[in-house]
């Protein structure tokens, strides 16, 4: 079984910082995309911004040049860097892994961590 450990959020100021971490372990064989997601209250899930293994990062339009994805394949970890926050990034941020758990794997498989709060005071 493969699973995800998520750490990083909390509460902040607007304008303040924060830096996600996402780590996978267990039954994995080589992960595609990594990437974060949140949910606000209310609302569907959304994308963030997501992380190819060869470093490709493509980000949802209102975190563009706010917000930075990285990655460290060796480690399984995927980060989010997190600045210029407002109160409307407040959500549950959740990352997810597309991987395949054997060398002979033909399919891959989603995996979400638990969630992560992040609240942004005005």
């Amino acid at each position: 079984q493969a699973q995800l450990v998520e750490s990083g959020g909390g509460l902040v100021q607007a304008g303040g910082s924060l830096r996600l971490s996402c780590t996978a372990s267990g039954s994995i064989y080589t992960i595609n995309t990594m990437g974060w997601y949140r949910q606000a209250p209310g609302k569907q899930r959304g994308l963030v911004a997501t992380i190819t293994n060869d470093g490709s990062a493509d980000y949802e339009d209102s975190v563009k040049g706010r917000f930075t994805i990285s990655r460290d394949n060796g480690k399984n970890t995927v980060h989010l860097r997190m600045n210029a926050l407002k109160p409307e990034d407040t959500a549950v941020y959740y990352c997810i892994a597309r991987y395949k758990s054997t060398i002979f794997s033909v399919n891959e498989h989603d995996i979400w961590g638990q969630g992560t709060q992040v609240t942004v005071s005005s």
